[in-house]
């Protein structure tokens, strides 16, 4: 499997964007995440945008970083936020999302960071189960769903 940075507006981005919303619609009977996102939000060094191929070439993770600083969100000065962690269903159990996810922490602490902050839900077990065994723990709520009851914010130092 080969990992490399990619735009969050690139087609093979967009194409799993498009493959996680549908499966938080499913999950939580919306239309999706709402948190507002653009391209320029990962754009290193203030955030890191990174794609897992399949040697033939199709893409089957994603994953990135944004730049947080203390804001009436909840977020702390030196924060980065994960953001759109996917692994799509035929490539899941490959280790790809613990690959990207610390590939992303070596990059936010080499940026300085000092915190991954992330937003995940309770329809989202295996999420939960993957960031609480690589060391997150629960923190105060923060970002666009800190009001919803059934999400959860989780914190790790990168210090």
């Amino acid at each position: 499997m080969n990992i490399r940075p990619t735009p969050y507006d690139h087609p093979d981005a967009v194409k799993l964007e498009d493959a996680v919303q549908a499966e938080y619609a499913v999950r939580y009977g919306d239309e999706g995440d709402a948190t507002p996102l653009d391209a320029g939000m990962f754009v290193p060094p203030r955030g890191l945008y990174l794609l897992a191929y399949h040697p033939e070439g199709h893409p089957l993770a994603t994953g990135g970083w944004r730049t947080q600083d203390a804001n009436d969100q909840g977020y702390a000065d030196g924060d980065a936020e994960l953001k759109r962690m996917y692994v799509i269903p035929e490539a899941r159990g490959l280790g790809l999302a613990r690959r990207i996810l610390a590939a992303l922490e070596a990059d936010a602490r080499a940026a300085g960071r000092t915190r991954m902050v992330l937003e995940t839900g309770t329809a989202q077990p295996e999420a939960i189960a993957l960031y609480t065994s690589s060391g997150y723990v629960p923190c105060a709520k923060f970002g666009h769903y800190r009001e919803y009851e059934n999400s959860r914010c989780y914190a790790k130092s990168l210090v």
